[in-house]
């Protein structure tokens, strides 16, 4: 049944992006502003030149395309790789930085002789990205796509290389940054701002110095420099730089001594697994809460009946079915919920309201309709989670209903790699933090992510990432930024096979109290249920249990 795989991410396509991704804030030294110095680089002049593609393998198609009306199609054969190449003018000594959208089994992109990386997203478009500095006597480079042998036809599309073309010489530096300001401190973290500096080419980056040192360097006019000492007086200033290397005087010196304390946090602890009333044999949330000391439940999943309306699973109404009646029964036994809105499949709120304040009307609907403490955003696939517009649309949505009802909180669930956030994930934190959204709990579904079989480690890992993208996009301490955090796994077998197994799921839990995060969630208890060898199914966890082992373990989160 589909809606087993609550998180169908393609994890193992990430592997190649998931460490690159953590560049989100953090610019490389070269290109943010400079030209893409590929030729045809979205295929639209409907031919292949200047790229050429080994063993005629590579053509040009109208469908799948990321972007414009034409793509580049490479028949990866048993023998043949497919690679298409195109070679360029390029700076010595220069940092370039290089990406494309490309669908297919193992699909790769690189400079020759240079740094590459790869993905595998079969059924959708996946962002490549990766950047490397050219030899002191360089003048070209050869840059490539290709597939894997007997991996069938691979997508390349919107490739871009961003830098200066080869010839130029740019020696002009920019103007020094001014107005260097404090916006903000902590115990660990000081946050800054400047105005921009101007080029004649254009600034790419902007490195913040702590007295001689380096120590963050980003793109735009603001950055946050985390891991210093509490109570500590530290000065900085702030260089540009431009895309040939050509580097600004220093602006204003500042002094900032960081607070003595932590962070804090949000106060907020939640242990709620997932019920679901339209699927898998839904028990009775009574009998349930009886039997383990559960309090909260997370409901799915709250979709569009159309015209951003909300309804359970796009077709039940909000009040009085089924999902009521659960509720009812949560609340006269002392309990609560939390709605899921979204997940993997269906028809969105997110991807389908016209705007962010129809969006929040839509979440207002059901925040009335219940009198609701907290809202969960489950932000999957390539019509949500995958969509910067749309990732904007709901961080904008959960900020105003935050502000429209006083002391609701606001849970954002979305997909990992084995080591942390992948570009959506970082992407979608960075929106939050541009946006104000105040998001009070950052929740990662670790599996289904082709993590293989320790599911303990892996799951570890990829909260430590998120603990630390959070840290450096919000300039958070490691206390507060685990008390944002959520972790929501899968009980049982996962749909990649991974198997957490209740010893596992209690290890998980007592690592996740002993680190004081925020919410503590797995898919579902509807599957809370033996059946060894029973395999991915909707109602039983495909392994040996006692009846719900893995939501009495999820009770004893305290945060």
């Amino acid at each position: 049944m589909t809606m087993l795989r609550r998180s169908r991410h393609r994890f193992l396509a990430l592997l190649g992006t998931a460490a690159l991704a953590l560049a989100g804030t953090v610019a490389l030294p070269g290109t943010a502003e400079a030209a893409n110095v590929l030729s045809n680089p979205g295929f639209e002049t409907g031919g292949l030149s200047p790229w050429s593609c080994s063993g005629n393998l590579g053509s040009i198609v109208s469908s799948p395309v990321h972007g414009g009306s034409k793509a580049l199609a490479g028949a990866a054969s048993s023998s043949d790789t497919a690679q298409c190449t195109q070679t360029v003018a390029v700076q010595p000594n220069t940092t370039y930085s290089l990406s494309g959208w490309v669908r297919g089994s193992y699909v790769y992109l690189g400079v020759d002789g240079g740094a590459s990386t790869w993905t595998t997203s079969p059924s959708a478009y996946s962002r490549l990205a990766v950047s490397f500095t050219t030899g002191a006597s360089q003048t070209s480079a050869k840059i490539y796509l290709h597939g894997w042998y007997a991996q069938g036809t691979y997508y390349a599309d919107d490739v871009s290389l961003d830098g200066p073309g080869g010839g130029g010489s740019d020696t002009q530096a920019p103007t020094a940054p001014t107005n260097l300001t404090s916006t903000g401190k902590t115990s660990s973290s000081v946050s800054l701002s400047w105005n921009a500096s101007s080029d004649n080419v254009g600034v790419t980056a902007y490195d913040v110095y702590s007295g001689s040192s380096k120590v963050l360097s980003v793109s735009g006019t603001s950055g946050t420099v985390s891991g210093l000492s509490a109570s500590t007086a530290y000065s900085f200033t702030v260089k540009a730089r431009d895309a040939a290397g050509n580097t600004s005087g220093a602006s204003n010196s500042v002094s900032v001594t960081t607070s003595a304390g932590g962070g804090g946090g949000t106060g907020f602890k939640q242990a709620a697994p997932y019920l679901y009333e339209g699927w898998g044999d839904p028990p009775n949330p009574t009998t349930v809460m009886n039997a383990t000391g559960i309090k909260w439940f997370t409901m799915a999943f709250v979709l569009d009946s159309g015209g951003c309306n909300p309804a359970w699973d796009g077709s039940r109404a909000l009040t009085g079915g089924v999902d009521q009646t659960a509720i009812n029964q949560i609340r006269s036994a002392g309990g609560d919920i939390v709605p899921s809105f979204g997940g993997w499949q269906g028809s969105k709120l997110g991807a389908n309201c016209s705007s962010a304040s129809a969006l929040a009307g839509a979440l207002q609907k059901v925040i009335d309709a219940y009198g609701l403490k907290a809202i969960d955003m489950d932000i999957e696939n390539t019509d949500e989670f995958e969509n910067e517009a749309v990732q904007a649309r709901i961080l904008t949505a959960l900020k105003t209903v935050k502000a429209n009802n006083p002391g609701l909180k606001t849970i954002i669930t979305f997909g990992t790699s084995t080591t942390g956030p992948t570009y959506y994930g970082n992407r979608l934190i960075e929106q939050a933090q541009s946006l104000n959204a105040n998001i009070d709990v950052f929740t990662i579904m670790p599996f289904d992510f082709g993590g293989g079989s320790d599911m303990y480690g892996n799951t570890v890992n990829a909260t430590e990432g998120l603990k630390t993208k959070l840290k450096s996009t919000f300039g958070w301490d490691d206390a507060t930024a685990y008390s944002h955090i959520g972790i929501s796994g899968m009980n049982g077998l996962s749909d990649q096979q991974e198997n957490t197994t209740p010893a596992i799921w209690t290890s998980i839990r007592d690592w996740a109290n002993s680190h004081h995060i925020a919410r503590l969630a797995y898919w579902s208890v509807n599957r809370d249920r033996s059946c060894p060898g029973g395999g991915v199914v909707s109602n039983c966890s495909g392994i040996s249990q006692s009846t719900w082992q893995f939501t009495s373990i999820t009770a004893g989160f305290t945060g």
